[in-house]
């Protein structure tokens, strides 16, 4: 790799501007002073500092965002706050993407990475990877409600896969449920819901395969994921 490249992919700056450190003599290399950006290096042998400093590369990011109600799932949009202007100038990168979507009105877990291989993995129909939702709903979601999502719903003519219902709490007129699927149809939730004559009034995904939505995660925060996430997740 490039030196210049790696300066910027450890977060130095751009190309440009890593540059200008190299030619100022502000970069070492195996701890001699390096001026051709140029110079191919191995981030994995060589030891590359800034003002005795030494960067290390990596790779891939992972990071896990509890996204808030009113924020875009893409990487930009041209009305709206997306979920990677919430991140940090020290951990933005213009290769993060978020894996998969969750509606501009709906809270929860959302994967951050620059892994297309893990989100396609992720995101595969083959997969079938769990995504659990809490939902609040306007109407009582009833022991039938249940069955029909274990049998599966038809959705534009198409039956969707046995799905999970779990009543939590049911007053007169409402009911929180949690909603487990196998599947990520557009605006599944809410559709499935639907179809049983009541209607989401608020959606919060808490789980994506094994990673869970920690707690402590206020929304609109993230953090990168621990070694043992990133395993579960991989697993």
């Amino acid at each position: 790799m490039r030196l210049d490249k790696f300066l910027a992919e450890v977060g130095l700056g751009s190309r440009k501007e890593v540059k200008q450190l190299i030619k100022k003599g502000q970069i070492t290399v195996n701890q001699q002073i390096e001026k051709s950006d140029k110079r191919q290096v191995n981030p994995e042998k060589d030891r590359i500092e800034f003002q005795e400093e030494v960067l290390h590369y990596q790779e891939y990011y992972y990071y896990l965002l509890h996204k808030p109600a009113g924020v875009v799932s893409a990487t930009e949009d041209n009305r709206d706050q997306t979920v990677m202007d919430l991140f940090s100038a020290k951990d933005y990168r213009s290769d993060l993407f978020p894996v998969g979507r969750l509606d501009k009105d709906t809270e929860g877990l959302l994967l951050i990475t620059n892994d297309g291989k893990l989100a396609h993995e992720l995101l595969s129909p083959k997969k079938h990877v769990e995504k659990e939702y809490l939902a609040e709903v306007s109407g009582v979601m009833t022991d039938d409600d249940q069955k029909q999502f274990t049998e599966g719903i038809v959705l534009d003519g198409e039956l969707t896969l046995p799905a999970e219902l779990f009543i939590a709490e049911v007053t007169e007129e409402t009911s929180v449920v949690r909603i487990i699927l196998h599947e990520g149809k557009f605006h599944q939730v809410k559709r499935m819901v639907k179809a049983c004559g009541k209607e989401v009034t608020y959606l919060k995904r808490i789980r994506m395969g094994d990673l869970t939505l920690p707690k402590a995660l206020n929304k609109g925060t993230y953090r990168p994921l621990t070694e043992e996430e990133l395993r579960m997740l991989k697993g």
